[in-house]
């Protein structure tokens, strides 16, 4: 079977899984609008516009999709049974199209499911309008089951996109000067992943963050010049064929007080006893106390200030997150990220970011970038 013909089967091998899942939810109809929820199940890629694209799922029905009429061509090499519902550019006429493709599946009157943090308002009064008699519900514990088990090709792009976000830091690295700007190195560091193979739509903006900055978990790139004494956090990643990697390395300029090299350990060792506890049937929660345990014990658990990990792989945030209070079990090829943090306000931050897939007897990290508070200079 040729990698064509093999990517159309995994898409028909999805949809069955759905049309399971769907039943098991007492779930009707999934729509979709343009997002990774889409790609997974379809292939096709389309912008957020001001022209709705809406994809319908059923279990007993061929997908169907309302689109704009120059995105139409976009259809005409899928390998899988579709109905196209395009329409023309006067707004008037787009409600017939939505109308016309909930006829076709069946929407009037039944429990439809929607992605809650990507359906827009926009397509939803479409939608509303065109199946007045549907009930539109939140989709979300349904896709978190369609997508949080990655298979074998899906964990290969996230091992390459691992790859290549490693290789690009180390090069951008290899260009560090002291007094050179947040911003200069996260641009640098940007260009040095396109250079190693990342797809153009980079995994998200590269968090570079020194001295007090380093303190701010989501820290935005400033005008600040890097300087002795700082602890430089770096949170960056690659993508390659849409999956996604995350990392994040703690790095020391010059030397620094004695008092922060302290808080590196602590992190790095809460980071190894967080994929420790990584295992099938383990609760995500687990992961999450494992890691912040060490810390806690250390004196510094006020500084550790946000779950221990998020789910990964066509998005940089989704299913299952590493919290406490969640007991969802782990299961084989669930992607996440373990990344303890220490934050001490004014002072400086230390996270250590890893990938990590459940396997059937333990856990593989995808990422094996040293780990210690390496020192630039």
């Amino acid at each position: 079977m040729n990698t064509y013909s093999a990517q159309q089967s995994s898409y028909q091998a999805r949809h069955s899984k759905l049309a399971r899942i769907l039943y098991n939810s007492g779930l009707d109809a999934l729509v979709l609008n343009p997002g990774p929820s889409l790609i997974y199940l379809t292939g096709l890629h389309f912008h957020l516009m001001e022209r709705p694209v809406v994809a319908f799922f059923t279990p007993h029905n061929p997908p169907a999709i309302v689109l704009p009429e120059l995105e139409a061509g976009k259809t005409t090499q899928l390998n899988f049974a579709i109905q196209i519902f395009p329409y023309g550019e006067d707004p008037d006429t787009w409600l017939a199209a939505f109308r016309q493709a909930a006829r076709a599946v069946d929407l009037d009157q039944h429990q439809v499911g929607v992605e809650p943090g990507r359906l827009r308002f926009l397509e939803l009064r479409f939608l509303e309008a065109a199946a007045e008699g549907a009930r539109f519900i939140s989709a979300e514990e349904t896709l978190a089951a369609l997508r949080m088990q990655k298979d074998e090709n899906e964990l290969a792009a996230m091992r390459k996109a691992a790859q290549i976000a490693q290789q690009g830091l180390q090069a951008a690295l290899a260009s560090f000067k002291m007094g050179m700007t947040e911003r200069e190195l996260a641009g640098e560091l940007t260009i040095q992943l396109l250079r190693a193979g990342s797809d153009s739509e980079l995994a998200f903006t590269p968090i570079v963050s020194g001295g007090p900055n380093s303190a701010n978990p989501h820290a935005t790139p400033t005008e600040r010049p890097l300087q002795a004494g700082d602890l430089l956090v770096i949170d960056w990643g690659a993508t390659y064929d849409g999956y996604l990697s995350d990392i994040t390395r703690t790095f020391a300029i010059g030397e620094v007080e004695p008092e922060l090299v302290r808080i590196a350990q602590i992190v790095m060792e809460a980071n190894q006893a967080g994929r420790a506890a990584v295992h099938p049937g383990a609760l995500a929660e687990d992961v999450d106390h494992a890691a912040r345990a060490v810390i806690e014990k250390a004196g510094y658990g006020k500084f550790f200030i946000h779950r221990t990990g998020h789910g990964l792989g066509m998005e940089g945030h989704e299913p299952p997150y590493m919290r406490a209070g969640n007991t969802l079990k782990l299961s084989a090829g669930m992607t996440f990220t373990v990344e303890p943090g220490i934050y001490i306000p004014e002072r400086g931050g230390v996270r250590v970011e890893d990938d990590v897939v459940v396997t059937e007897s333990g856990a593989e990290t995808l990422t094996d970038l040293p780990r210690d508070l390496k020192k630039l200079t």
